[in-house]
């Protein structure tokens, strides 16, 4: 993926939400709102176009390509099983946050991760509120394009003991015992907040915003360039028992953290032993 490459899908991407997404905040009526799975899994008629028109666009520019979604993939699961193998896969979350979208709060964004045989070498999160649009492209770093045409470098914060470390922390869908273990210990940390926006959450760790996100599941459009843009912003991401992340595995945790010594230190604070 080569950066001129990757301004393409920037523009894609903005476009897409300027077309789709931006016109249908706040005028969404009953019945474009529906629930796939439950009540905290919501789609909107903006997912679904927004969805449609990137997956073909990218079809007619990349028609070797493999396009996973997240509403393909809730109509057909085996989607994901093309991850891993796939020598070029883009892999869509049209709106991170519907929820807050459907309920009219600014706080959702459009994430495009680029993968080869399930390694990500380039992230897109865009926020199409502020217009704007988190960067990273492998080995090259992380950076914020603004709507004016600047460019700001990204960089996580620095390491901090756990009692001085906020974040953002997804309890949601943690199994029993885990769950209560996690909550009773939050007062270890200075402070732990959940947006229901992971793009939103990797924007603010890859700036230096917060120290750490925690979550437990890891479904590759939530995750897969969010890990990218906060790894190339200097930070280190592993699935809780320290191995790498990889946008083909929906199992396993992750947490993001400064540095190792950091990452570890939340980890054991969390999930270790009394």
């Amino acid at each position: 993926m080569t950066r001129p490459e990757l301004a393409e899908l920037v523009s894609l991407v903005r476009a897409v939400g300027r077309a789709e997404v931006m016109p249908r905040f706040r005028a969404l009526r009953p019945e474009d709102v529906q629930a796939k799975t439950g009540p905290l899994d919501l789609v909107t008629v903006a997912d679904e176009a927004a969805e449609a028109q990137l997956t073909k666009a990218l079809r007619a520019r990349h028609p070797e390509s493999s396009v996973v979604g997240e509403e393909a993939t809730a109509k057909d699961p085996a989607l994901l099983d093309r991850i891993a193998g796939a020598e070029l896969c883009f892999i869509l979350d049209p709106i991170d946050g519907t929820s807050n979208f459907a309920a009219g709060l600014p706080l959702f964004g459009m994430m495009l991760a680029v993968t080869r045989f399930g390694r990500t070498v380039a992230a897109v999160i865009h926020d199409p509120v502020g217009d704007d649009t988190a960067v990273a492209l492998a080995g090259e770093g992380a950076w914020m394009e603004r709507c004016d045409g600047g460019v700001d470098p990204l960089r996580v914060a620095a390491p901090a003991p756990v009692s001085a470390m906020s974040g953002a922390l997804s309890w949601r869908f943690m199994p029993e015992p885990v769950k209560s273990r996690v909550c009773a210990r939050l007062p270890r940390l200075a402070g732990a907040w959940d947006y229901r926006c992971a793009a939103h959450q990797y924007r603010l760790a890859a700036a230096g915003a917060c120290q750490f996100l925690v979550y437990h599941r890891l479904m590759p459009w939530d995750h897969a360039a969010g890990e990218l843009l906060f790894r190339e912003a200097g930070g280190h991401v592993a699935r809780l028992d320290g191995s790498p992340y990889s946008p083909a595995s929906t199992q396993g945790g992750l947490i993001a953290a400064p540095d190792q010594a950091s990452w570890t230190a939340l980890r054991d604070a969390l999930f270790g032993p009394e």
